[in-house]
């Protein structure tokens, strides 16, 4: 309440300039015996003589500014008496306040500009500017200290400087130098701290002009329009790096850029905007999209589960079916096999009893053959003389008719061989009953048996001539035969190398057809499955006809001709055909019919010129006649070429 009524009652009698540096001393041992308060807590400071602001709380450093600034302050609008308060309490704050003080707010240096006369001229950018450096005359010229020495002065006072710049004449150093502040609020901040402390110290810009005798140590302040317009080094130096601006221009282009740096990024934050809520967009329809790949994907994933299991199960029956197909042929075969053993058994109980039997047989022949040799002896010597008594009488004439009617029958048949050669054992045989009977003097029989018998002769020499005739033709026969055969195998081959559409070309007798099996399969299972079936399938029954043991095969008489007919009751043709069908059966018997007809033996294919059309065996000349063709068309299509 005292610091309030007394700021009061000073500012109704303000004090003169005079006055000043007093009354600022006076203000300051105030404020050094704690009569005004100054610190509120660790961080927050008050002004004691601006009572009436709106904001009470500082930070120190932003206090220190708001005293050094009004205290420097050339406004009518303030006080002497208030000037010279704030300046003691920068003083204060200065050399009798230890604090921490950091970056000061910027919100805090503009407050600090409310106290400044706003349409006050400076030279911008901030420039302080020193006078009255120490100087010494050498070499005709004036010389001083460096700028960065001086620098680095202002700098350890905490004013921050970015450059000092000594001014220079024709006579050397002038003891001028500028200090350049930074272009910002925090640099015209520093400037006035720069001018405050001066102005403390009494060695301000009005001290530096005061008429009062000799003047020590350095003299500083903020560079004005009466530095900047005044016709000395400083001005020409100002002029030439500034020029004359007011607070308020300077803020009021503040505002302006940032104003502008606002919109420019309310645009950008705009334009970030759109790109986001295109990003959110696109992310939507990503997510969506990658959505919709994991249902497929997952769908594709449990059909392709699904399809291995149906595989799986399809294999295990197909395996289940075929062990089935194993234990019940593994049976089969036991069963075959016991069969096999009991009738060998029976075979060699039988054997034993037929060597029994044959024994038994062989001494009864014996026997019967002695009591029959004896007999027949008896009975040929009784026969032999029956004969000679009884048919000496009428056998003459028999043969005498018999010998008229072979020789007419000798004559018609002189060109058949066997008759021939009967009719000549028949003659011989007659010979001798003439030469028997020629005793009784028959003498034109004996005659004609003369005449026949140079006939005879004649004859046989014929007949040896046919015969070797006859052996020629066969041998040569035989050759041209087997010259045949070679070359119809020669025409096979050839015909397996050239790609023949015509009707005559190279079957494989006793080839299994495999189409029946895999349509058969069909039926049954899906494509993949019933080639694989039809496969195994059609491999058994390739093994099954190759068995020599198995031939389900039976030769009959049909109208007095043999042929061989497939086994109707055969256990495995039969299963074959309840099971896959009639196109299957017939497929595996007309195999078994032409390994039959064309190897019965080796029972494996064999290549065989065929006619397709009449479904037979081609002849030698229609496969002569196949690569005639061919040759033809070759020849024609090289004379085209």
């Amino acid at each position: 309440m005292g610091s309030s009524a007394e700021h009061s009652s000073g500012e109704e009698t303000d004090i003169s300039d005079s006055e000043t540096e007093d009354y600022q001393e006076k203000a300051y041992e105030e404020l050094k015996s704690g009569k005004h308060q100054v610190k509120i807590s660790d961080q927050a400071y008050t002004c004691p003589y601006c009572p009436k602001k709106r904001k009470r709380d500082f930070q120190y450093k932003e206090l220190l500014q708001h005293a050094s600034a009004i205290g420097s302050c050339s406004s009518h609008k303030r006080t002497a008496r208030d000037k010279a308060n704030h300046l003691a309490l920068a003083k204060y704050l200065e050399n009798d306040t230890a604090v921490d003080a950091g970056p000061s707010k910027p919100s805090a240096e503009v407050d600090a500009l409310a106290d400044q006369d706003r349409d006050e001229l400076f030279v911008w950018p901030w420039i302080g500017i020193v006078v009255n450096i120490p100087t010494d005359f050498k070499d005709g010229r004036y010389v001083g200290e460096s700028g960065s020495k001086l620098r680095d002065q202002l700098t350890r006072r905490g004013f921050n400087p970015t450059r000092v710049r000594p001014l220079w004449n024709y006579q050397g150093h002038s003891g001028t130098a500028i200090v350049e502040f930074q272009k910002d609020w925090s640099g015209f901040t520093n400037a006035m701290s720069f001018e405050k402390f001066y102005e403390a110290n009494h060695h301000g810009q009005k001290n530096w002009l005061a008429k009062n005798g000799m003047k020590s140590d350095l003299y500083a302040w903020v560079a004005r329009a009466d530095d900047y317009n005044s016709n000395n080094i400083v001005g020409e130096n100002l002029r030439k790096i500034g020029d004359l601006r007011t607070i308020s221009d300077i803020m009021e282009e503040e505002a302006r850029k940032t104003n502008k740096l606002v919109g420019n990024l309310t645009n950008v934050i705009e334009a970030k905007k759109m790109h986001l809520l295109e990003m959110e967009n696109k992310f939507k329809e990503t997510e969506s999209s990658l959505l919709q790949l994991i249902m497929e994907k997952d769908n594709l994933h449990q059909a392709y589960n699904e399809e291995i299991k149906k595989i799986e199960s399809s294999a295990r029956d197909h395996f289940k079916k075929i062990f089935n197909d194993h234990e019940k042929l593994k049976l089969q075969l036991e069963t075959q096999k016991r069969d096999l053993e009991f009738r060998g058994q029976e075979l060699m109980k039988r054997e034993t009893h037929n060597e029994i039997e044959r024994k038994k047989l062989s001494e009864d022949l014996e026997q019967n053959a002695v009591k029959n040799c004896s007999l027949q002896a008896a009975a040929e010597e009784q026969r032999k003389a029956d004969e000679k008594v009884m048919k000496l009488a009428e056998e003459q004439k028999k043969q005498k008719e018999n010998l008229h009617k072979r020789i007419i029958l000798l004559e018609k048949q002189l060109d058949a061989k066997q008759a021939v050669q009967l009719e000549i054992e028949q003659l011989r045989g007659k010979l001798n009953v003439m030469k028997h009977m020629g005793d009784e003097g028959d003498l034109e029989v004996l005659n004609k048996v003369d005449l026949l018998l140079k006939a005879l002769r004649e004859k046989e020499g014929e007949l040896e001539d046919l015969e070797v005739l006859n052996q020629t033709l066969i041998v040569q026969e035989r050759k041209r035969n087997d010259e045949l055969q070679d070359a119809r195998k020669e025409l096979v081959n050839g015909l397996k190398e050239m790609s023949t559409n015509g009707h005559i070309g190279v079957k494989r007798m006793g080839e299994l057809d495999s189409k029946p099996f895999h349509d058969a399969m069909k039926r049954k299972y899906s494509e993949a499955e019933a080639d694989e079936r039809a496969t195994e399938l059609c491999s058994l029954w390739e093994e099954y006809l190759r068995d020599p043991e198995w031939h389900p095969i039976k030769v009959v008489s049909i109208n007095g001709k043999h042929q061989a007919v497939i086994k109707e009751d055969d256990e495995k043709l039969r299963d074959l055909k309840e099971n896959y069908g009639d196109e299957v059966y017939n497929a595996v018997t007309a195999a078994l019919c032409e390994i039959n007809e064309y190897n019965p033996s080796g029972r494996y294919i064999i290549s065989e010129l065929w006619n397709y059309n009449e479904g037979r065996r081609a002849t030698l000349k229609e496969g002569v006649e196949v690569l005639l063709k061919q040759w033809r068309y070759q020849k024609r299509k090289r004379g085209m070429d």
